[in-house]
This record gives C-alpha cells, sequence and structure tokens, in this order.
C-alpha cells in the first residue's frame, strides 16, 4: 500500500481514492474490538444484512452486520436495547460514511454474566455437586409430584396440563415463589427446602419458563444450587428454552429442556402404562395358555399309562382266571399222562401178575420157610412145600424128585 503522506505530495486526490485510503488507515489502526452502546434506527434488509446505529449520550455510529454473521446470534437487537458489539471500523466509501462492521453482538452486560456463570459453574463442579454417582433416579410412579415455581407463570399451566393429560390421577403440590426479580433466588432457595422438610412428594420440578439470560439468572445463583444439591427429593429441572442452561440444570438429578418436556419425565404416560400392562397381560395369557397345553398333554400321556385301582384288580383276577385255567388244564393234561402211564403199568402188571398165571392153572410152590422154590435142586424128599393155586392152596410131601434132563 502507498503511504497516504507520499500520496498526498505527489498529485490531487479523487475522492474515491480519498475514501479507499481512508479506508485503509482505519482498517489498519483499528483491529478488532468490542465496543457497547444502545441500538437505535434499527433495520433488516430483503438481503438479510442489518443496518442500525449504537449510540450513548454524547455519539453515535453506523454500524452493519452482515447475514452470514447475524445468523449466529440468539436474539435480534431492539430499538433501546444496550448490547456489546465485536466489530471493526470500516468507510463505506460509495458515501463516506464511517461505520462499524459488527462480528458478534450481545446483550450488554452478558460478559460479566458469563464470567460468573463459569466461576460458580467450576467452583460447585470442582465440589461434586455435578457428580453423576450422587445423582438419584427419578421415580418411574411416583404417588405426589411437587413444582416450584411461580403461580401466575405461564409454565406452571404447561406443566400441569402435561401432568393431566400423561396421569391425572396423580396429586400436584405446589410450592409458590417468585422466580424473577429481586430476592428471587433467597425465596426460591426456600421453597425448594420447604419440599425438602415436608418431604410429601415423590418428585420435584423446579421450572420457569424461556427469556434471557437475566431472566433465568435467579436459576445460576449459588443459594438455589445448593438448595437443589442438599434437597434429597429426585429434583428435575425445567428453566428456560432448549437452548438455555442453568448452574440448576447442572445441580439437579435431570434436566428438561423445557417445563413441558419436565413433566413428561416427572411420570409415564397413562395411555402407555395401559398398552404395557394389555401388552403384558397377553404375554402372560399366551404363555400361561402354552404351560397349561403342555401339562395337558403330560397329563393325557400320563392318564393313558394310569390303570385305576378297580382296573388294577379287575386286570389281576382276569390274569389269575388265565392262570388258573391254564394251571387247569394243565393239570389236566398231566393227569390223562399219568392216567394212561398208570393203565399202561396196569396192563403190564395183569400181564406179570402171578395170580393171573394160577388162573390159567399154574400154581407156584413155596418151602416151609415160605420161599418160593424155582427148581427141583431147591427141595429133598419128604419136605413139606405149600402149593397156591388160582384158587385157594394145598399142602404137599415131596416123594420124588426129578433132576432137570439136559
Amino acid at each position: 500500500m502507498t503511504e497516504p503522506s507520499l500520496l498526498l505530495n505527489q498529485k490531487v486526490l479523487t475522492v474515491t481514492e480519498l475514501n479507499r485510503l481512508a479506508r485503509e488507515v482505519l482498517e489498519i489502526s483499528f483491529p478488532l474490538f468490542w465496543v457497547s452502546g444502545e441500538v437505535s434506527n434499527f433495520t433488516r434488509a430483503a438481503s438479510g444484512h442489518w443496518y442500525f446505529s449504537l449510540k450513548d449520550a454524547g455519539a453515535q455510529v453506523r454500524c452493519v452486520m452482515f447475514k452470514g454473521r447475524n445468523s449466529y446470534v440468539d436474539f435480534t437487537p431492539r430499538e433501546g436495547d444496550k448490547i456489546e458489539a465485536r466489530a471493526t471500523v470500516t468507510l463505506y466509501e460509495a458515501r463516506g460514511d464511517f461505520q462499524l462492521t459488527v462480528e458478534f453482538v450481545q446483550r450488554a452486560g452478558l460478559g460479566a454474566l458469563f464470567e460468573a456463570f463459569e466461576r460458580l459453574k467450576n467452583k460447585l463442579n470442582a465440589e461434586g455437586l455435578f457428580d453423576t454417582a450422587f445423582k438419584q433416579a427419578i421415580p418411574q410412579h411416583p404417588t405426589k409430584i411437587g413444582i416450584v415455581t411461580s403461580p401466575d407463570a405461564a409454565a406452571l399451566r404447561d406443566v400441569l396440563t402435561t401432568l393431566k393429560r400423561r396421569n391425572p390421577a396423580i396429586p400436584v403440590i405446589i410450592y409458590p415463589t417468585p422466580v424473577q426479580g429481586k430476592g428471587a433466588a433467597e425465596m426460591i432457595s426456600q421453597a425448594i427446602h420447604t419440599a425438602h422438610q415436608r418431604a410429601e412428594v415423590d418428585t420435584l420440578i423446579i421450572c420457569r419458563g424461556g427469556g434471557s439470560i437475566e431472566d433465568l439468572w435467579q436459576f445460576n445463583e449459588e443459594i438455589v444450587a445448593r438448595a437443589i444439591a442438599n434437597c434429597r427429593i429426585p429434583t428435575i429441572s425445567g428453566v428456560g428454552h432448549e437452548t438455555d442452561f442453568t448452574i440448576s440444570d447442572f445441580v439437579a438429578d435431570i434436566r428438561a429442556a423445557t417445563p413441558t418436556a419436565a413433566a413428561e419425565l416427572a411420570c409415564a404416560d397413562q395411555q402407555s402404562i395401559k398398552n404395557q400392562l394389555t401388552n403384558l397381560n397377553n404375554h402372560l395369557q399366551k404363555q400361561m395358555q402354552s404351560l397349561l397345553n403342555q401339562h395337558a398333554q403330560q397329563l393325557d400321556f400320563l392318564a393313558h399309562r394310569l390303570v385305576s385301582p378297580a382296573k388294577q384288580v379287575a386286570n389281576k383276577a382276569e390274569q389269575l382266571e388265565q392262570l388258573k385255567l391254564r394251571l387247569t388244564l394243565s393239570l389236566q393234561r398231566q393227569l390223562q399222562t399219568h392216567q394212561q402211564h398208570l393203565l399202561r403199568l396196569k396192563n403190564s402188571l395183569a400181564h406179570l401178575n402171578p395170580q393171573a398165571v394160577l388162573t390159567r392153572g399154574f400154581a407156584f410152590v413155596q418151602n416151609q420157610s415160605g420161599e418160593i422154590v424155582r427148581a427141583a435142586d431147591q427141595l429133598q424128599t419128604g419136605d413139606v412145600v405149600t402149593l397156591t393155586f388160582g384158587v385157594g392152596t394145598a399142602a404137599a410131601t415131596i416123594d420124588k424128585i426129578s433132576p432137570l434132563n439136559h
């Protein structure tokens, strides 16, 4: 870049050249900085760029914030707002207007608030107040729910409407307290302490609707954080909108994005519970029916194998009758066999019976000792013998003995 002093000494400048040189000098001389003031003449162009002025009691300056930068701001400045702008100095060459190109804006005082927020957050975190090990579980089926908030707040109506829709049978106890303004933090902490002392609810919702960081600042106060930490009732913090975070959110047992979301976390949906019970009942009935079918089949199998005592006696009697019949038949067969054998023996005996022989005219001889005489040489002349006939006996004396002739 040409030094402005050299260029001024060499020729007469056009207005365009002058404004360009002035812009370059301003941009080099003023690096990115912060400036505070009151917004006036705010305009949003069709292009999406913001044009406004910042002023104080003694002066004002034109500002421009292009669309690519203002899209990251979570609020739109309004006439009279006190803001802090991070900007660079420039010159709009076409009109020769001195102006600021704004990179970022925030509400005035936010820097100090954010610093205070971070200091307290780090302090409490170091003490363990955010430790998940100390977080209490939120009851799934509470018998009573407590709410710490302003009785006039829209957030309370949202919470009550949601609780009534989800489970109208659960009683609700409200611990009223201002949630904004001077002394609100002390009253919020006292309401939490009252709920803790009474111990009459199962879950405690601490909530308020959305607003600026200043509006929500009561929930960034240490006294409120410690009241939540000391509360033995499981707590749900539902402060502001989804993008808002407060110290209360970190200390509470669970954070909800909004008051309505806090109410949804505080109790189960009644219809959902009914659906679950219906599903469980159906599942139980199927399991029971399946079990009954299995046992019925097993009983049928056992019944098929099981014989009643009367049937068993009848079967045994039948078996005995069959055995008796078999025994009778066996004895009859054996008796016939013995009878046949006896008959054969009888016939044999009849053939061999001496008496039968004697009836045919034969006789047998016995000596005086009663021995049967089988040969003549057993006798001597004069021996007295007995002759036995088919009928009767006779005594005889041996007169002559004739030896056997060969």
